[in-house]
């Protein structure tokens, strides 16, 4: 069911600290972690704790906590003092487009320049 833990989700695991992770936020509803192949300076993934495979659908079933995800992607980038130098709140949808699990996430990428289009 949709928004319950997957048992074979590699996010899913990281949420209930059955896999370790770098993490750096965590909230009521999300976690974030540190990405551990980075592709900038920054890079840290924020997950909601439910399970849905991408964020359009986890915004049209939970929209509080699609924002929440935003919020916190936010709050790593303050955290992580590239709010002022400028960030990427990058969400991957598909296979085609990168996304390898199928659990939302937002990407924050920052510390260095990022050109568009990208890749």
């Amino acid at each position: 069911m949709a928004g319950e833990p997957q048992t074979d989700c590699l996010f899913c695991k990281i949420v209930s600290g059955d896999i370790p992770a770098t993490i750096v936020r965590e909230s009521a509803t999300t976690v974030a972690f540190r990405d551990i192949n980075p592709q900038a300076p920054t890079h840290v993934l924020v997950i909601p704790k439910v399970h849905y495979p991408d964020a359009a659908s986890l915004a049209a079933a939970e929209p509080q906590i699609a924002a929440d995800v935003l919020t916190e992607a936010g709050a790593v980038a303050a955290d992580e003092k590239i709010d002022s130098t400028g960030y990427r709140i990058i969400f991957n949808t598909g296979s085609g487009a990168g996304q390898t699990v199928f659990h939302a996430h937002a990407h924050v990428l920052g510390g260095r320049g990022l050109q568009w289009p990208p890749g």
